[in-house]
């Protein structure tokens, strides 16, 4: 049984006709989102949720053709994610345009076009993230071209991410007491495993990056993610231990740094920017763990994988200033 809310399908397709009249940031406006819906069973509410990171499977649509769009159950539409096939760490860039799959045990359905370039087939394992691109990439996709590929997956990360994977559905990478704005209605039994005063889980995987660049200016500084001196605690890591001094391969003068989190307590900031040899550059309230600057994104890059290698899966790049 299958039961639609009113505006649910219409309003996808009010989201493509706009992207078809205009060009500019203002073609991905309005951002539309409709009403609660049923499938299987369970209800899927709309919501505009901005750090939506989930790993789960997809399933192919029949609809967008050669246009790499896809289709999820709660994003506004358009929205706009990363997709990574968790086979081969292949990620590319998408715009949600329609609701769906029809199925609870898939998490997100590519257009054909899609699907051929993230080389993937139905039931591939996938991580998606809601992410904020610069306009040149949307317009793109908007005219149906594709987007550049983003940068592949390091293999240690697509290993951690595969555990994180259900047999069936899908599952966030984000603190579980953000769950309630996924879209789906927690029951009761999930709201009452919630301790309020507990400490957020700080084990490797649990907090996972935002977008790269471009997030900043819309979405604000990223917030603390726990009361930990790192983003992300290591496994088995020596306290005391220093970072690899050739690590960032730092010039002193690129325009490219590795950004490993923003802290609202200093001391936070201080003990990670030692532990790893990185700097501290205030913003605001916030105090920001950076390593670099570096020569070139190449080079940026490598030390990026290296870091999210060795757990700090917040580390992001970013133009230095």
């Amino acid at each position: 049984m299958l039961l639609m809310g009113a505006a649910g399908m219409p309003l996808a397709v009010h989201a493509q006709e706009a992207a078809d009249a205009l060009t500019g940031p203002s073609a991905d406006y309005p951002i539309v989102l409709g009403d609660p819906y049923v499938i299987d069973g369970e209800t899927f509410t709309p919501v505009d949720t901005m750090n939506y990171d989930r790993v789960g499977y997809i399933a192919a649509d029949g609809d967008g053709g050669d246009r790499v769009t896809g289709a999820h159950k709660t994003l506004p539409l358009p929205s706009y994610v990363e997709v990574t096939s968790l086979d081969t760490g292949r990620t590319i860039l998408v715009r949600l345009e329609r609701r769906g799959p029809m199925t609870t045990d898939r998490l997100l359905a590519l257009s054909p076009g899609a699907l051929a370039q993230l080389r993937a087939i139905d039931g591939t394992p996938i991580r998606m993230r809601r992410v904020n691109p610069p306009e040149e990439h949307r317009a793109m996709l908007r005219q149906g071209e594709e987007a550049p590929l983003r940068m592949d997956t390091p293999a240690s990360l697509v290993e951690v991410l595969k555990r994180r994977l259900p047999d069936s559905g899908s599952a966030s990478l984000r603190d579980p007491r953000q769950d309630s704005v996924s879209g789906r209605e927690p029951d009761a039994a999930s709201i009452a495993a919630i301790d309020p005063s507990a400490d957020l889980d700080s084990s490797p995987g649990q907090i996972l990056p935002e977008d790269t660049e471009a997030d900043e200016g819309k979405y604000g500084e990223q917030p603390d993610a726990v009361e930990n001196p790192e983003p992300v605690a290591q496994p088995n890591a020596d306290e005391n231990e220093q970072a690899d001094p050739n690590l960032s391969e730092a010039s002193g003068t690129g325009r490219f740094i590795v950004q490993l989190g923003a802290f609202s307590v200093r001391d936070n900031a201080e003990r990670l920017a030692e532990k790893v040899g990185g700097f501290i550059t205030p913003s605001g309230s916030l105090s920001l763990v950076r390593m670099g600057p570096f020569a070139s994104r190449e080079k940026a890059a490598q030390a990026l994988a290296k870091l999210q290698g060795e757990g700090y899966r917040d580390a992001l790049i970013q133009t230095a200033e």
